[in-house]
């Protein structure tokens, strides 16, 4: 009789997307890594974190004070994140305190505080002060007649607590600052001459040197600067609003003010005034955290930005133009002879931008359909639809309202389009559109023709010099079809007709990725070759995590490349003997979704805009589309998979209790790194 099976335990997610966290603040320690590069990895670590309060944090905090679980949280949940939360800040300012502030000062930048300034330094920040910052400053001194004011989300504050009397006699002992965001950060101070050194003083610093001078005729006994982290994953019941921009557009105004979830103060801060801090943001003792440094990392970036040392910095990479195009080259004619695949950022997302102005300039062209959901601060592409507009072209524009922390540019850009006259729709009541589609049509020789543009990420010039990406424009017949249909279902929420070509979610997406799992396990099963190979940022769909279980057992072998979040358990006896668990981070954000599968001699190749989470599969619109060209699929597969399969230097393995191993632990030498190959490869193309 065979033993059982053991059960299949998901890993937590919460507890994934912490690791993965680490796993990015291991690049701010490597000594090889440039210095300022390092900091911005602690910059980025930073904003990662504050979007965990901001979106993850609320049920756990409401099940720990309920002491009671919210759905699947509970109490426990929360003091152990918290803990693991409290040692991963912990780290992140030992290494800012430890290692960058003092290499940094080796290099001649200083951050310097009042203590460490000379007097010409104290002279040029006292009049800095009384000049640019004083004016903004109005400090609120707490009583009956000036309760504990609103303090807006992610903003830097003081706390001060005063001796003596004011101006009506009264002990009111305790006063708010508030820091106006308007305010730069951090300020370089002019240096003396000939000096080589950059020194900078931040805010914070050159405030709390001159609170003293915020309340004459006060005592300044005790002072800290505090930042508030608040719930901030905006909420709207679609079915009951009558218009969801306007109903957004008033969350927004309450976002910034949403319930409090983490409370930052100074290390020195007197148990005084950090009790005094929990009780007015009713928050218990584990949301406080005291920061020996900055209370907002993440503002560190305009320090980074102001300091004028290239070998600091990493060697610039400028993407070349992609390999299957030649400049100046129509892109209708290009297209019209077979698919062309770009590799984002290793080759240049200038080219999808001129796809598109190709298509406004071209009077053969009657009509652009295009899914706005992150486009960036420049918005080149709303300005080219708007002068489609203008050159009498239909275009039709599905702009998500709900695109988290990009909604109030999303409203305004709809708005934009809006006011030329483009036809704005917002896709699917309950469901976010989240597939990257831009869909041209032409009028050649009489007849009608699509020419077709497919991302698994979005559609921003800046993030696409940062993330790896693919970029795939066709003018396949079926497929142009497939989303000509997928637009007038987002237009009319008219029934889908079943696509030919690509799959779409909530429909058919995670089903379909089902039965191609299942049926690569059954191959397996009977003895044929079986593979699977899958790309994405994130593993969190228990089902789908099941199933590929489930084909482990039966013998597939399964290779996941998960960026982030990843609750499938790897190499557990019994379980998941056969699953691979791989996490790149490198110096570009690894973003592209590839789909891989074999069951014998055939093979599959999906691209997609869609993780395995169960919001993408089921309340979200995703694309997936297949890579039918050969020389196009094997391209895919090399330098997507098996390059990151390989990579020994940026990989984490992912271990059966859940943490995760440097791939390069079980190596001697630096490794092999699939992102500098590629950029590498791709570099020596572009001087060519």
């Amino acid at each position: 009789m065979n033993p059982p099976t053991p059960s299949l335990t998901f890993l937590d997610r919460d507890h994934s997307i912490l690791a993965f966290n680490e796993r990015v603040l291991d690049w701010a320690r490597r000594e090889q890594v440039p210095l300022l590069e390092r900091l911005r990895y602690l910059c980025i670590v930073s904003s990662n974190l504050d979007e965990f309060f901001e979106v993850r944090m609320a049920p756990h905090l409401a099940a720990f004070n309920a002491n009671e679980p919210r759905g699947p949280q509970t109490a426990d949940d929360y003091v152990r994140l918290s803990a693991q939360l409290h040692e991963l800040v912990a780290q992140q300012y030992a290494i800012y305190n430890d290692e960058l502030l003092p290499l940094l000062q080796k290099q001649g930048v200083e951050l310097v505080s009042h203590g460490e300034r000379d007097a010409a330094q104290r002279r040029w920040v006292k009049a800095y002060f009384e000049r640019e910052v004083q004016p903004l400053l109005m400090p609120v001194g707490l009583d009956p007649a000036h309760p504990f004011p609103q303090v807006a989300n992610k903003s830097l504050n003081f706390i001060v607590r005063l001796k003596g009397r004011d101006a009506f006699g009264r002990e009111n002992e305790v006063a708010i600052v508030k820091v106006p965001r308007v305010l730069p950060r951090y300020v370089r101070v002019p240096g003396s001459k000939g000096s080589k050194k950059t020194v900078f003083v931040s805010i914070s610093s050159l405030i709390r040197s001159h609170l003293a001078d915020l309340f004459p005729g006060r005592q300044v006994t005790e002072f800290s600067q505090f930042r508030v982290t608040r719930h901030s994953d905006l909420a709207v019941d679609e079915e009951e609003v009558k218009n969801l921009r306007t109903a957004l557009r008033v969350g927004l105004q309450h976002r910034h003010y949403g319930e409090a979830l983490r409370l930052e103060v100074s290390a020195g801060c007197s148990e005084f005034l950090s009790s005094f801090l929990l009780e007015q943001f009713a928050l218990p003792p584990q949301a406080l955290f005291r920061v020996p440094g900055p209370v907002n990392l993440v503002r560190l970036n305009q320090l980074i930005d102001q300091v004028d040392q290239p070998a600091l910095r990493f060697e610039q990479h400028t993407p070349g133009w992609p390999v299957q195009l030649v400049p100046g080259q129509s892109f209708f004619e290009r297209m019209q002879q077979g698919d062309v695949l770009i590799h984002q950022p290793y080759e240049s997302f200038d080219a999808v931008l001129a796809f598109l102005r190709e298509a406004v300039n071209d009077p053969d062209v009657l009509a652009i359909k295009q899914t706005i959901y992150r486009t960036g601060s420049k918005a080149e592409m709303i300005e080219l639809l708007r002068e489609a507009v203008r050159r009498g072209k239909e275009v039709t524009a599905v702009v998500e309202l709900k695109a988290r922390f990009d909604e109030e540019a999303n409203i305004n850009y709809a708005e934009r389009l809006e006011s030329v006259g483009a036809q704005v729709v917002y896709g699917v009541v309950g469901l976010k559109t989240h597939a990257k589609m831009l869909l041209v049509t032409r009028r050649e020789g009489g007849v009608l023709r699509r020419y077709g543009h497919l991302s698994t990420g979005n559609y921003n010039p800046g993030t696409a010099r940062l993330y790896t990406d693919l970029s795939y424009l066709t003018a396949d017949k079926s497929l142009t079809a497939d989303m000509e249909q997928v637009f007038l279902h987002l237009a009319s929420q008219s029934r889908l007709p079943r696509l030919k070509s690509a799959l779409i979610a909530p429909f058919h997406l995670h089903k379909a990725m089902l039965e191609r799992v299942e049926r690569a396990g059954l191959a397996a099963q009977s003895g044929q070759d079986a593979r699977i190979i899958l790309k994405m940022n994130a593993l969190t769909d228990e089902p789908m995590a099941r199933a590929l279980a489930i084909a482990s057992q039966r013998g597939a072998s399964i290779d996941l490349i998960v960026r982030g979040a990843c609750i499938l358990p790897a190499q557990v006896p019994g379980v998941t003997d056969r699953v691979r668990v791989r996490s790149v981070i490198g110096r570009l954000l690894e973003h592209s979704r590839v789909f891989y599968f074999r069951f014998g001699d055939e093979e599959e190749l999906w691209l997609s805009s869609a993780d395995w989470m169960n919001r993408n599969m089921l309340r979200r619109v995703e694309l997936a589309w297949p890579v039918t060209d050969p020389a196009l699929r094997q391209r895919v597969k090399d330098e997507c998979l098996s390059a990151y399969l390989h990579d020994t230097r940026d990989a984490w393995l992912l271990q059966p209790d859940g943490d995760y191993r440097r791939a390069s632990d079980a190596i001697e030498g630096p490794g092999l790194s699939a992102q500098a190959a590629l950029m590498a490869r791709y570099g020596h193309r572009s001087q060519e």
